[in-house]
């Protein structure tokens, strides 16, 4: 609101011919202020901020000793091998099997829940339920190329929370396991690795 204070003079100055002096408007600032306030706290309450998007790890713990770590028992691990194009290999047991008879053994899928790797992990995880007995028995090995992309890794990490793997390990992927991709690939008719995705040029 605006008030307007003016002075009147007395009879006496009127009757001389003395002008009243006016004084300047002033402005009331406190209900803009009101107003302004309550828009605030109005869209404090009804705006959803935004949550910060985190992803829980569970590392194991350094051993010096060797004999110390702990052993994965073949029928009880899923190894899976991330390549490149969003290509994605599997495998039952940590590689003893797999390297008789690559092309058997090694089987292409995909990062999709159905029909895809998600399939593989529950699948493996109901096995390993029934034959061991206990549901953390299952180990999932994750071993990714220099041509996978941050992308399939956080997917693959999504599935071990989706499917409650609590036992799996982020490793390099070894040569070992990129000459099982490539005779995996060259049954398959595809380049190897190497050729794959070639290196860009240095223009």
């Amino acid at each position: 609101m605006a008030d307007v204070d003016l002075a009147s003079g007395s009879a006496d100055k009127r009757h001389k011919g003395t002008r009243s002096k006016k004084l300047s408007t002033r402005v009331d600032m406190t209900p803009m202020c009101d107003v302004a306030f309550l828009l605030i706290f109005f869209f404090m309450i009804t705006t959803t901020l935004q949550r910060q998007k985190t992803m829980k790890l569970f590392l194991p713990h350094d051993v010096k000793n060797e004999d110390q770590q702990n052993k994965v028992k073949e029928s009880q691990a899923l190894t899976i091998l991330m390549g490149p194009d969003n290509n994605l290999y599997y495998y039952y047991g940590i590689g003893q099997e797999a390297a008789k008879d690559p092309a058997s053994n090694v089987v292409h899928s995909s990062y999709a829940l159905k029909g895809g790797i998600g399939d593989v992990i529950a699948e493996k995880w109901k096995s390993v339920i029934q034959n061991s007995g206990g549901r953390d028995s299952m180990v999932v090995i994750i071993k990714p190329t220099t041509q996978a992309t941050y992308e399939n890794v956080v997917s693959i990490l999504d599935d071990m929370n989706i499917y409650e793997v609590k036992k799996y390990a982020l490793v390099p992927a070894t040569v070992n396991d990129k000459k099982l991709i490539d005779a995996k690939r060259k049954a398959s008719g595809l380049p190897p690795l190497a050729e794959a995705t070639p290196p860009a040029s240095g223009k």
